[in-house]
């Protein structure tokens, strides 16, 4: 049997630290900081929910217990898709989730 190093990071994509400001996210050895400013869906989520997400593809990323995905591209680059953290006049988030 072989064991991994002490500290390795296994997962393919793990939630690494939550602040109130937003929360940073480990992607194949990267590390990506999601703004909730920018990331509206994700600012109420419990924890609990927020820690579980999947790497749907390799460049596609799922939360499935908020229904909530993106690309990494939209991640990297939101101002390339606006309709992600469109706040509507009306006092509402636009549940847009894809760029």
């Amino acid at each position: 049997m072989t064991y991994n190093r002490h500290g390795e990071n296994t997962s393919e994509v793990e939630v690494t630290n939550v602040s109130t400001h937003g929360f940073w996210i480990m992607v194949r050895g990267e590390e990506l900081f999601l703004p909730f400013e920018t990331f509206p869906w994700f600012e109420d989520a419990p924890i609990k929910k927020l820690v579980r997400v999947e790497l749907a593809s390799p460049t596609h990323l799922y939360w499935p217990e908020l229904d909530v995905d993106l690309t990494l591209d939209s991640i990297l680059h939101p101002e390339r898709f606006p309709l992600i953290s469109a706040i509507q006049q009306e006092g509402g988030v636009d549940n847009s989730k894809e760029g």
